[in-house]
């Protein structure tokens, strides 16, 4: 899978002073704050200055009567409380304290050395020293007392405990990175990226004219087309890294922090090369289908399974297969030779209308399939995001 988004946070707030933002934000007060937080006065004023020089917008009003949230500091405010709601359940279970002493570099230390199960590598990727993202793990080792890692023959492997705590920073730095389009979005500016997980049908029918409808209203924002195994872009999607997938929708749902919606329907069609022998015979038999080669998606996918579906009836399946999700390597692969192709119609209509292949007059309709998009539950998209999803309905005719 292509690299998506960092789960770093774009802002890199520290989150002490976090805490004491929503704090203010909650008792309107300096005094009251310092006094539930248990520091001075200056350092509240110090923790706010700080995050409004980060955000390069002011979050307050300040008056005679006290320190009130303008605009700006709800919107922010709205996506820490996210953040910590993600954070600090993980925290608690390793250890109250670390709720107050966790700090964004340990934080982003474990994440590293979670996914590279390699202290050097791990240091590597963040472009640190080796021994500082050691001591970084070893204080939230101290301060949980226990080890968060396991040494084995293939790396050093996360505890369970770990992994949690993982990825709910990784959601939690998520929400900070929001907060930067947020806030932009308040003064009529653009930030903040999207990042769609692409499934097949998705790169050749919905994508293309969405992002192009999306370009004539928000010229600037990056977009980021992630392509891979369905595996893996769900394990993106849970992370963080990628903010919706679009494509063929699972049965069962493949997991409970996940949701599915439908967007339409879509059926497999039998494709060939213009000069297949197949092209122009009626009534072609199963038998006929199964001796040659085929070009379908990987084991396991939607496609794949209603492919090996068809030829249970027959006892046997085609000999010769070349699994691919590439809808290129197909066109080409049947232009060359006589494969055949088993894939989504709307995924294929364009080459079809060109006459670049050619469909086989075989009913396929039993294999109408849901596509939709797979969304984290409770994720609150950015305007911006939130845009985009709008206009892929649009696409499909979805009511908004």
């Amino acid at each position: 899978m292509n690299s998506a988004q960092s789960s770093e946070p774009e802002l890199q707030h520290n989150l002490r002073h976090l805490r004491v933002f929503l704090m203010v934000v909650d008792t309107a007060s300096v005094t009251k704050a310092a006094e539930l937080c248990h520091v001075s006065q200056p350092a509240v004023t110090q923790a706010l200055s700080k995050i409004e020089r980060g955000v390069g917008m002011a979050l307050f009003t300040r008056t005679a009567q006290g320190l009130f949230v303008n605009k700006q500091g709800e919107v922010l405010a709205k996506r820490v409380r996210r953040a910590f709601g993600y954070l600090d359940p993980a925290l608690s279970d390793l250890s109250p304290r670390l709720r107050i002493t966790a700090t964004t570099a340990q934080l982003q230390a474990l994440i590293a050395v979670r996914e590279m199960e390699n202290f050097t590598l791990a240091a590597r990727r963040l472009g640190l020293a080796q021994p500082t993202v050691h001591r970084a793990v070893t204080q939230l080792e101290q301060e949980a007392a226990r080890p968060l890692f396991e040494r084995t023959s293939y790396g050093i492997v996360a505890t369970r405990t770990a992994q949690t705590l993982a990825q709910a920073a990784r959601l939690a730095f998520a929400e900070l990175s929001q907060a930067e389009a947020d806030l932009a979005e308040t003064v009529s500016e653009e930030a903040g990226r999207i990042v769609i997980g692409a499934m097949p049908l998705s790169r050749s029918y919905v994508l293309p004219q969405a992002i192009a409808n999306f370009r004539t209203l928000r010229p600037k924002i990056p977009i980021q087309v992630v392509e891979g195994p369905y595996a893996d872009l769900l394990a993106g999607l849970r992370r963080g890294e990628i903010d919706f997938l679009i494509g063929a929708l699972r049965d069962p749902a493949p997991i409970g922090d996940v949701e599915q919606r439908v967007l339409f329907t879509d059926t497999l069609v039998l494709v060939a090369g213009r000069d297949h022998p197949l092209i122009g015979k009626d009534n072609i038999a199963l038998e006929e289908l199964a001796s040659y080669p085929w070009v379908v998606g990987l084991s396991g996918t939607p496609i794949r399974k209603h492919f090996d579906a068809m030829f249970d009836s027959l006892g046997r399946r085609p000999a010769s297969i070349v699994e691919s999700g590439s809808l290129i390597l197909m066109r080409e692969l049947l232009d060359r030779t006589d494969h055949l192709g088993c894939i989504s119609y709307l995924q294929a209509e364009a080459e079809l209308t060109r006459g670049l292949i050619k469909a086989l007059p075989y009913n396929l309709d039993h294999t109408a399939r849901p596509i939709g998009l797979t969304l984290r539950s409770g994720w609150m998209p950015t305007a911006a995001q939130e845009q985009f999803l709008d206009l892929v309905r649009q696409r499909v005719g979805t009511p908004l």
